[in-house]
Order: C-alpha cells, then sequence, then structure tokens
C-alpha cells in the first residue's frame, strides 16, 4: 500500500484534510487538481478567523506549505477513477489522468464544485475574449471600460466592489427582485453610486460578438405585455450564477447523493463507502453555507475519521 490517505482535491477542504492527517502521522498524498480549488481565485477574504484580510490565493498557499511542513506529499495531477482494490490488500487505488495510479486505505473526496455556465451560443467561442468567469483574474484588464457581472448573490457583489477598482463602468444583471449578500458588501456597492447600475428582473438572452464580445442582448423579466430585448454594449461579461458540486466520483462509487449531486455525509464526513470520506461544497454538510471555515472545518473532521478507520483496519 503506497499510503495511509489519499486527498484528492487542493481547496480548503483538501488541505485542511492533509495538515490534520500530517499530524497524526498519516502517510498522505494530495492529488491536488486545480490548486486552491474556488478560494484561489475568491479575492480578498475578509472573515476567516485569525487575519484581518487576506487575498484567498495567498490563504491557500499558507495552507498548503502547512500540509507540507507536517509531511503531506502533494502532487499536481487530476484524479479521474477510483476503484476498490481486492482482498487481502483491500483498500482503494486511485488513477490520474496523467496516467499514473496510487494506493491507499482512505480517501478522502474534496473535489468542490465547478462554476455555472449561462448555457448561452457564443458563451464558449467568447470565453476569455470578453467573457469570463473569474473577476480576480481578469478584472484588471478592463481599466476604464465598461463591464457587466451576471448574478444576484454574494460573490456577484463581491465581484463588482472588486471590479470597481478598474472599471469606468458596471452593470449588475439580476434575474430576482432583489440582491441578496452581506450586508457589509452590498453597503459597500452602494457607496459606489452611479459607478454601478443594478438591473433587476433582467437576463441576458444572447452573447454578440465575432472575434471579441460585442454586446448583451437582455430580456426584462418582468415585461407583462410581451418579451421586451434591450442591447446593453460592454467590454466585458462577468458570470457569478453558483455553482454544481463535481459529481464524478460520487457516481462513479456509487455513493449517496443529494437531488443535486451533492454527496451525503454523516456528522464525521463518512460516505456509504467503507474507507471513503468527503469534504467541503461538493457534500451536504451545512447546506447551502459554502465558506472557507466550513470547509476547513470539515477536512479536519474527515481526517479524524480516516484516522480513526485506518487505526480499526491495522488492528484486524
Amino acid at each position: 500500500m503506497n499510503y495511509d490517505l489519499i486527498v484528492i482535491g487542493s481547496g480548503a477542504a483538501g488541505l485542511a484534510s492533509a495538515l490534520y492527517a500530517g499530524r497524526y502521522k498519516m502517510t498522505t498524498l494530495v492529488i491536488a487538481g486545480e490548486f486552491g480549488g474556488e478560494t484561489s481565485s475568491a479575492g480578498s477574504i475578509e472573515n476567516y478567523p485569525g487575519v484581518r484580510a487576506i487575498d484567498g490565493y495567498d490563504l491557500m498557499k499558507i495552507m498548503k506549505e502547512q500540509a507540507k511542513a507536517v509531511g503531506a506529499e502533494i502532487k499536481d495531477g487530476k484524479a479521474v477513477r477510483i476503484e476498490r482494490m481486492s482482498p487481502p490488500a483491500g483498500g482503494w487505488k486511485v488513477m490520474t489522468e496523467e496516467g499514473d495510479a496510487y494506493e491507499a486505505r482512505a480517501v478522502i473526496l474534496a473535489t468542490g464544485s465547478r462554476r455555472r455556465h449561462l448555457n448561452l451560443p457564443n458563451e464558449k467561442e467568447l470565453t476569455g475574449k470578453g467573457v469570463h468567469y473569474c473577476w480576480t483574474c481578469d478584472g484588471p484588464l478592463y481599466g476604464g471600460k465598461t463591464v457587466a457581472m451576471v448574478g444576484g448573490g454574494d460573490s456577484s457583489v463581491k465581484g463588482v466592489n472588486f471590479l470597481a477598482e478598474y472599471a469606468s463602468k458596471i452593470y449588475l444583471i439580476a434575474r430576482g427582485k432583489e440582491i441578496i449578500a452581506e450586508p457589509i458588501n452590498h453597503e459597500r456597492m452602494k457607496n459606489l453610486g452611479e459607478k454601478v447600475e443594478v438591473l433587476l428582473e433582467h437576463e441576458v438572452k444572447e452573447i454578440v460578438g465575432e472575434k471579441k464580445l460585442e454586446k448583451l442582448v437582455l430580456s426584462s423579466l418582468n415585461h407583462k405585455s410581451g418579451e421586451e430585448l434591450d442591447d446593453l454594449v460592454v467590454d466585458g461579461l462577468f458570470i457569478e450564477v453558483g455553482f454544481d458540486p463535481d459529481k464524478t466520483f460520487g457516481e462513479q462509487l456509487g455513493l449517496e447523493l443529494d437531488e443535486k449531486g451533492y454527496m451525503k455525509v454523516d456528522n464525521m464526513m463518512r460516505t456509504n463507502a467503507p474507507g471513503i470520506f468527503a469534504a467541503g461544497d461538493a457534500t451536504t454538510h451545512f447546506g447551502s453555507f459554502k465558506q472557507d471555515i466550513t470547509a476547513s472545518a470539515m477536512g479536519a473532521v474527515a481526517a479524524t475519521a480516516a484516522y480513526e478507520y485506518v487505526g480499526r483496519l491495522e488492528k484486524k
């Protein structure tokens, strides 16, 4: 057996798992996937206890170094398949896209979630050519320009506040009748004044452009006499409409999932498959409340449960 534990994912849940597993003296491998998960592109984080404010990418770098300091091995690569090994060895084999295979007594799935798209024609073709999903990555490209943000939640409001440092005009396009965000972030946006225009009960119907984004076609959702379409000329479009869980391993392993595809876990992050644990945004734990602090807590609990599980195996 190569390892006591393999952690799939290197966001807050995955790195917290590795940190705690290392402290338990478990031989631990992290197959990183996209480093830092969604936290790495979250911008400034101001609600993580112990620090006033820290960039999400910097927080993930610190957590990575902490995990490595206690012996966790972190490899780049993408896990694509998990198979149960036959007795007497037992355990699990994890295969990567790069053709490597690793064995462990237990696995923690910290696979996070994926950004939703609008699924409109031209969206994929213009991604990186005016259409974006990461405002911290690409917002600085729009200094003095006009941009739109699609979304009505806290992440979209944080995005607007970030973009305001660069863009001259920002449109926030939301399907709902109100913006739902943390009061402190909402207040910051309001203080931006005329620089931000909020378009409630609107949706993007078309993304127009050939070699780059030229304009959006919007539909008013409260127009009673029929669909009303308006052109909105913008240089950039940022899409912040939520996430869907990564269901790859949940479906592959026959794990119990909820109706949206989130992995069901108990209070110790155990799935219905012995030796398979899950933590972070891809689980049902804490419901829709997805935060770095909750992901980190789940990672710590999952590592503890995995440690106890491996300990029981060694006594047999």
